[in-house]
Formats: C-alpha cells, sequence, structure tokens
C-alpha cells in the first residue's frame, strides 16, 4: 500500500486555511498511518492520528472531527464497533472505511449502519483525497442545515418574556390551571400575548406531547368556519370532493386554542357547547366523534355584554369561563418594556444577520413613556423596524417611529390596583409609576409623593 501511496511525489505540504476539515486516520500499522497523514497535509487538511479504536475515541471525544477514515479489520475493537461507538459520541461525524478484497460486504453494512463511503485497498492517493473530501463536504452541509433549523426554531419560538407583578399573577394563575382538564378563557386586549399564555398552558399540562393547534374564529368565513372546525365527510356540501379531517381532529389529544371566540356564529356556538357538555362533536355529514382534546379560548370583547346583548349563548359563556386570565396590557407592565426591547432585539438582529444592537437609556425612556395602545405586538414591531433601519451600533431615537417619539404620552395619574392587593405591591408599583414619570429623578418623584427624598431612598431599598 506504501508504493500506491507513496505516488503523490514530493510536494510542499499546501497552507492550512481556517476552515479546513480535520481528519482523523486510525490504522493499527505505524507506515500506513504516516503515509495517510502525509498525504491529507499535503491536501491543505488537518490531521489527527491514532492507531487503535480506544485513542481515536479519546480523540473525537477532545477535538471537532470532521471525517474519520479507519482501517476496518482491526485487533480488539473492528472498524464496525468503532463506527458505532463513533456516532454515539458525534453524530455528525462522517466516517469512510478502508477494506481488503474480501470484506467489501462487511463494508457495504457498515454504510448501512451510518458510514458514508468505503475505499479499498491497496489506497490510492486521488481515490481517499476525494473520498474523506466529499464525507467532509456532506459533514458541512449536514452541520449547517442542523443550525438554520435550530436558528429558525430560536427565531419562531416565542416566549413569555417580563417579571411584573401583573404577569406573575397571571402566570401563576396558568401555572395552577395548566395540569387540569379544565377549559381556560383567557380575556385582555388585542396584542397582549393571549396565545402566549395559551401555549405555556399546553406546555405546563399533560398533553405537552401532543398537538397545539390554535384557531382565529375571526380569520375564517362564517360559512366554513363549522367545517374547519368539525371537519367534513366528501359530498356532504358543493364543493367537498373529499373527507376533511377538522381542527378538532387534528388537536386529538392535545389542546385546541380558539382565538376570538367571541366571533363564533350562533350555529358553531350551538356545536361547540355540546363539545363542552358531552366531549363529542359529529363531521358536517358525518357520524358522532369523541372529542380528545382540551379547549383554551380567547377574546377581546367582553363576553358577558355580548350574552347581555343575545350575541354570544349565555350557557356557552359560563362553560367556557371555568378558569379566567386576563393578559394585562403593556401599559400595567411597563417595567418589563427593558426585558421585551432586548429580547426582540435579539430575535431581529438574529433575523436580519446583523451584530447585536442595544438600547441606550435614552430610546428606552421614550419607549416607556408611550402608550402602548398595541400592546407587546406593537413594540415587537417598533423594534423590529429600528433594528432593519438602525445605521448605528446602538438605538437612537430617531430609529423609533414618529407615533412614539412625539405620539400620546402615557397618563401617569392613574394607577389601577385589584381590591385585596398588598400594599406593599400597592406602594411598589406606585413609587416606580412616579419615578417613570419622573425618568428616574428621585427628587421630582419624592416631591409629588409628598415624600422626602431620604424616603424614596428607603422605600426603594426595602422594596428591592
Amino acid at each position: 500500500m506504501q508504493d500506491e501511496l507513496s505516488n503523490s511525489g514530493d510536494r510542499v505540504p499546501g497552507p492550512t486555511s481556517p476552515d479546513a476539515p480535520t481528519v482523523l486516520v486510525v490504522d493499527d500499522e505505524p507506515s500506513n498511518l504516516a503515509s495517510i497523514e502525509k498525504i491529507f497535509q499535503r491536501d491543505g487538511m488537518r490531521v489527527l492520528t491514532a492507531d487503535g479504536a480506544k485513542a481515536a475515541l479519546e480523540l473525537v471525544r477532545t477535538h471537532r472531527v470532521q471525517v474519520v477514515l479507519t482501517d476496518l479489520m482491526m485487533p480488539g475493537v473492528s472498524g464496525l464497533e468503532l463506527l458505532r461507538a463513533i456516532k454515539q459520541i458525534s453524530p455528525d461525524a462522517e466516517v469512510v472505511m478502508m477494506t481488503a478484497y474480501g470484506t467489501v460486504e462487511t463494508a457495504v453494512q457498515a454504510m448501512r449502519e451510518g458510514a458514508y463511503d468505503f475505499v479499498e485497498k491497496p489506497l490510492k492517493r486521488m481515490t481517499i483525497v476525494k473520498s474523506v473530501r466529499k464525507a467532509a463536504e456532506r459533514q458541512s452541509l449536514v452541520a449547517e442545515n442542523r443550525s438554520l433549523r435550530n436558528e429558525i426554531k430560536l427565531l419562531t419560538k416565542r416566549e413569555i418574556v417580563g417579571s411584573s407583578p401583573a404577569l406573575r399573577r397571571v402566570l401563576d394563575v396558568a401555572t395552577q390551571a395548566a395540569p387540569s382538564s379544565a377549559t381556560v378563557l383567557i380575556l385582555g386586549e388585542s396584542g397582549t400575548g393571549k396565545e402566549l399564555v395559551a401555549r405555556f398552558i399546553h406546555d405546563h399540562s399533560s398533553r405537552a406531547k401532543a398537538p397545539f393547534v390554535a384557531v382565529n374564529c375571526s380569520a375564517i368565513p362564517e360559512t366554513i368556519l363549522e367545517a374547519e372546525l368539525f371537519g367534513h365527510e366528501r359530498g356532504s356540501f358543493t364543493g367537498a370532493f373529499a373527507r376533511r379531517d377538522g381542527r378538532f381532529a387534528r388537536a386529538a389529544g392535545g389542546t385546541l386554542f380558539l382565538d376570538e371566540i367571541g366571533e363564533l356564529s350562533p350555529s358553531v356556538q350551538v356545536k361547540l357547547l355540546r363539545v363542552l357538555q358531552e366531549g363529542e362533536y359529529e363531521p358536517v355529514g358525518g357520524d358522532t366523534v369523541r372529542a380528545d382534546v382540551r379547549i383554551v379560548a380567547a377574546t377581546n370583547k367582553d363576553l358577558r355584554a355580548e350574552v347581555a346583548a343575545t350575541r354570544f349563548r349565555e350557557d356557552l359563556f359560563y362553560r367556557l369561563n371555568v378558569i379566567a386570565v386576563t393578559a394585562p396590557p403593556l401599559r400595567s407592565r411597563r417595567e418589563d418594556i427593558p426585558l421585551l426591547v432586548d429580547h426582540f432585539l435579539g430575535v431581529y438582529c438574529a433575523k436580519n444577520n446583523r451584530p447585536r444592537l442595544e438600547a441606550p437609556r435614552e430610546v428606552l425612556a421614550v419607549l416607556c413613556d408611550y402608550s402602548w395602545p398595541g400592546n407587546v405586538r406593537e413594540l415587537e414591531n417598533v423594534i423590529e423596524r429600528a433594528v432593519v433601519l438602525c445605521r448605528a451600533e446602538k438605538l437612537t431615537v430617531d430609529d423609533l417611529p414618529d407615533v412614539v417619539r412625539e405620539g400620546e404620552s402615557a397618563e401617569p395619574s392613574t394607577i389601577t390596583f385589584s381590591v385585596g392587593t398588598p400594599l406593599d405591591e400597592v406602594e411598589r408599583r406606585l413609587i416606580r409609576e412616579t419615578l417613570r414619570h419622573a425618568h428616574g429623578d428621585k427628587s421630582v418623584a419624592a416631591q409629588l409623593l409628598g415624600i422626602s427624598t431620604r424616603t424614596i431612598y428607603r422605600k426603594l431599598g426595602e422594596l428591592e
């Protein structure tokens, strides 16, 4: 074999580029190791060598190896056993087998178990270089695809961000309700993150591994909403050329989230009521089906007023309103705005492939002083716009829309507390809201509150 490998000539080893693949060569014959190492070094690759499986596995654990070139027949642990062990430690690493005449069938078996390729002895320089190069390219593509999938997953994954008392109260109720089978009704203004609360409940329930299916009841025409929810049989109406499962069937075993439930037509309300009462429904033109779903609904309407106006069934309202939570508007959780800004900056800087931006204090002050009628959704849109338009390393006030810079400021004169709110929380929110209105000036805040500056410092210390 050495004679075949020595035909490479006396070329000067090529320079090793920063992105050159690392190849691990495993062979129990020292002369083979030395010859193959020189070939790959001349081709500009990084080379590691091992004279057996134990040393090879240690190198795979401690180095980022793209390709392993190993002999198939070795004393002790065979190349096939080494392949299995490598795939356990580093699934992304590609393995090329070196095999002698008569062991090709074993090499094919190795490929079935995850090897990329095999090369027959006596080895030829061009053959092994070509095989290892292709294996390295494949490994790079697989790793890049996985990285992109993870990045997309991070970008599309939405999470609840914040630590304000208003948000914590909602999450406390959601956490308690999640393990139960009770129907949950999520109330709140548009853009407050009602679907995020629904997903939080699903993720903390026993149904977390089953589907979470969301339906925006206002986005689907009334004429097809019933079939969309409950499914239909072939020929059940004009245009029903095939049987189709509805959202209830797709959510089987999991959670069905009905957003904007206040928009349901009276006929669909009746069918939904049956699901909640009897645990069953009928596809359009079909037979009765058991409904194995947990229903979480949401609306920005006052359903009690809708019931009083006879636009929403009273019995359905009470079936839905077993556990009610209200997603707080952004203006009632202003202390979460810096956290939300930082979160959205991370998301949209990554999405737009630009370095991470920061939001200086003056930008945060403007953002915290705005009324946010569109709530968190509006804030997210503002940050995405700012990331796209920003030309510096930090956001500036000029990167914000005119409506935010010059629009309506939040009214500082009114703070609403629920009956039973602990006094220390009342005091905390009152002091923090006053400080926000005073742009952090503790002397001004103390004057507004009718207390001394020393007292406000002491109170802040107690409330930390």
